[in-house]
């Protein structure tokens, strides 16, 4: 049985707080890898994905996932309570979380009200915790508008996760077309609505997603 990573409340600093975000099969799970051996603490993987045995493709891609790994990362499945999972983590490690997408859709059945309480205490619990975090998030919001409900409130939900979580990370990766793009030196984050204002023109969130059905249709 390998020892525990995990359960010290003896913090004392803030860990860095790293997001990395890319399209699939963009390589985004590898550069996060990459950072956390970086990190040059010990490793934490926390997947958000469970094994189905009525998938063998889905099975496949985390299997793939299994054989980088350096053999010395231990290894917690946590399709669910992410928050405590970081809460409780050890000032000398770093948490590689993969992924949250994953984690938004394992959540799906949750209602709006239940859902802004989890993500609250997510990005809390983000900036109180003295272990080291890459998470790893795909980015769904540039193809068209979803078809049906269920599609659209994850668009929705993990958009938003991944605004909000960019906004207090130290930096934020975009991995696409075979290149690392550090967003953090890039641009700057975007400030919050009430600091914008409610002028002619200011957004109100998404809108005109709703025309997207129609120009891409």
């Amino acid at each position: 049985m390998q020892p525990s990573l995990i359960k010290d409340t003896k913090e004392k600093a803030l860990g860095k707080v790293i997001l990395v975000t890319g399209p699939a099969r963009s390589g985004k799970s590898e550069w996060a890898e990459t950072l956390a051996m970086q990190s040059g603490k010990a490793v934490v993987y926390v997947a958000t994905a469970t094994e189905n045995p009525n998938d063998e493709e889905w099975d496949n891609r985390i299997q793939e996932h299994q054989k980088r790994r350096p053999q010395d990362w231990v290894t917690l499945p946590v399709p669910i309570e992410l928050s405590a999972t970081l809460a409780d983590a050890k000032p000398d490690t770093c948490l590689l979380v993969d992924s949250l997408g994953t984690w938004v859709a394992n959540l799906l059945e949750e209602n709006e009200d239940s859902w802004e309480n989890i993500l609250g205490e997510f990005l809390e619990t983000v900036q109180l915790v003295a272990a080291d975090m890459v998470f790893v998030a795909e980015e769904t919001g540039w193809g068209v508008v979803p078809a049906y409900p269920l599609g659209r409130q994850f668009r929705d939900r993990l958009g938003s996760l991944v605004r909000q979580l960019g906004i207090i990370c130290e930096s934020v990766y975009l991995v696409t077309g075979g290149h690392i793009l550090n967003l953090s030196t890039l641009g700057s984050p975007l400030p919050p609505r009430r600091e914008r204002g409610q002028g002619a023109g200011e957004d109100k969130g998404d809108e005109g997603d709703e025309g997207e059905i129609t120009n891409n249709s």
